[in-house]
Order: structure tokens, then C-alpha cells, then sequence
């Protein structure tokens, strides 16, 4: 199974609060943190709900 790498981008100040529990389920909590995820629907869901906050990258 693949993996891809989220790295938070950007702040979750002043965002909505599903944007923020988004963040914290997908294992980030500050800017320049990452993650590795498997590629799955669940993820790539997460992802889309808070795109302009994080940066996807295949590891």
C-alpha cells in the first residue's frame, strides 16, 4: 500500500473548529510538522477539508 507525507503548512488560528479536529485527526498540530498516512479514501477525504492548510507529498 502506498503512503503519503502531510506536512502542515499554515496555522489553524482563526479557522473552524472542523478544520482544526481535521488537523489534529491527520496527526499534525503545528506548522512544519508531517506525518505518514496510508493512501486511502479516508485520508484523501481529511485532506480535501483542510488542502489549504497542508502539502501532500508521496513517500
Amino acid at each position: 500500500m502506498k503512503n503519503i507525507k502531510v506536512t502542515q503548512t499554515k496555522s489553524v488560528i482563526k479557522r473552524m473548529d472542523k478544520q482544526k479536529k481535521t488537523i489534529e485527526a491527520l496527526g499534525l498540530g503545528r506548522p512544519n510538522y508531517f506525518n505518514v498516512l496510508p493512501d486511502n479514501p479516508q485520508t484523501r477525504g481529511m485532506i480535501n477539508v483542510v488542502s489549504h492548510l497542508v502539502k501532500v507529498e508521496e513517500a
